[in-house]
């Protein structure tokens, strides 16, 4: 049986292949996922399809080159903590950016039940302006 941090690293190691059926296969059906107030996708998503459409998709329409380079993962047992860095190009303004982020995980049952971000959202509404 996998770790929770190896769970959590196979989704990033998805994310770094462009695979979504990847990223979205440890989800629970009804993960709740929460980006930070301030950030340009702020709000609280329920479910795997909505964090495709309102986040990862979102993501991808908007920038150029977005990327979650994440060079720590904390093991805390049903916690899982990633830390690293965003960047990318929003393509309005041909602006990038570069900012540290923290990935908050919650699992159950081999499950990701809850995601929280905390990042500097002023880094990444800079480049949108």
């Amino acid at each position: 049986m996998s770790s929770n941090k190896d769970i959590i690293e196979a989704h990033y190691a998805a994310g770094d292949a462009g695979d979504l059926a990847g990223m979205l296969a440890p989800f629970a059906d009804d993960i709740i996922w929460t980006e930070a107030a301030g950030f340009p996708l702020a709000g609280t998503y329920i479910g795997p399809g909505a964090v495709a459409q309102h986040v990862f998709g979102a993501l991808q329409r908007d920038w150029d080159g977005y990327t979650v380079a994440i060079d720590e993962l904390i093991d805390a047992g049903d916690t899982v903590i990633g830390l690293g860095i965003y960047s990318g190009t929003y393509r309005e303004t041909g602006k990038s950016f570069e900012a540290r982020v923290a990935h908050i995980w919650r699992l159950a049952g081999g499950k990701a039940i809850r995601f929280e971000q905390i990042t500097d959202t002023a880094e990444v509404l800079a480049a949108m302006s």
